[in-house]
């Protein structure tokens, strides 16, 4: 049987407050929910990006105290951040895998940057800190600017495409940008879905039954539990998409099922 990993991505990128216990709360009750992997930004008390890992750092060792579930650190977001800084969670060893943008993009009315120097530092950091990276694509070019990063660099295999439909400036969220992406990606490759300013399902589903190794879900992209209805916790919403991924047919991926797909040493 198939099995499906879920990611939550807990904190909004509208957050103006961080308190590490209430965090690690979010993430524990969302991992008995279903989800194997946890992906967070590195983000101070204020709830703004930082190269400061302190309050990360406090939040993972609260969570790992408590779960087996798998730490995945962005080195990403909307930011004035260098990108030695946005690299900073790269360091801390119970960092296991991390979000690498291989491009830049409009996000709205600001430009996600990353150019491809940037990039190829990121990506050189992964490598010597011996960590397994999720690709961020949020349109057609960035699979094939990782491609030729591949045959530079010899990133650890499989490669994980994260394709990520919704953002304004980015690809949208249709069935038909979801087909075109996916039809980029190697046969050999690994790829999943995360589906910003999501209100419902669809997308999401129709990307599982396509064989989506991975569903990111949580309040970074979306509080949305139905078209009518925002959840009050990251757990509804993972427990939703678990339910999803049983009625398929299919089986929700635990954290060493997760550790193993991926790769994860």
């Amino acid at each position: 049987m198939r099995k499906v990993i879920i990611s939550v991505a807990p904190t909004s990128a509208q957050v103006t407050a961080i308190d590490p216990t209430e965090l690690a709360r979010e993430v524990l009750e969302a991992r008995q929910a279903g989800a194997a992997m946890v992906h967070m930004h590195v983000r101070d008390r204020g709830g703004q990006l930082t190269a400061n890992i302190e309050v990360f750092k406090d939040t993972v060792e609260q969570i790992i105290r408590e779960s087996d579930i798998v730490i995945q650190a962005s080195t990403g977001g909307l930011s004035e951040l260098t990108i030695e800084q946005r690299c900073a969670p790269l360091a801390y060893d119970k960092v296991e895998t991390v979000s690498l943008n291989v491009g830049s993009v409009n996000l709205g009315e600001a430009i996600y940057r990353n150019p491809l120097g940037e990039v190829k530092y990121c990506v050189e950091q992964i490598l010597e800190n011996h960590k397994v990276p999720e690709i961020e694509i949020f349109e057609l070019g960035m699979i094939h600017t990782m491609l030729e990063l591949d045959k530079q660099f010899n990133l650890p295999k499989p490669i994980l495409f994260d394709l990520v439909l919704g953002h304004q400036g980015g690809a949208p969220a249709t069935i038909e940008a979801l087909i075109a992406l996916r039809s980029c990606v190697p046969r050999d490759a690994l790829w999943g879905i995360t589906h910003a300013r999501r209100s419902d399902y669809s997308i999401i589903t129709a990307a599982i039954a396509m064989g989506a190794s991975l569903v990111r879900i949580g309040f970074e992209d979306s509080d949305y539990l139905a078209e009518h209805e925002r959840a009050s916790s990251n757990a509804q919403l993972v427990a939703k998409i678990a339910s999803i991924i049983e009625a398929m047919e299919f089986e929700v991926a635990s954290p060493e099922d997760a550790r193993t797909i991926l790769n994860v040493r």
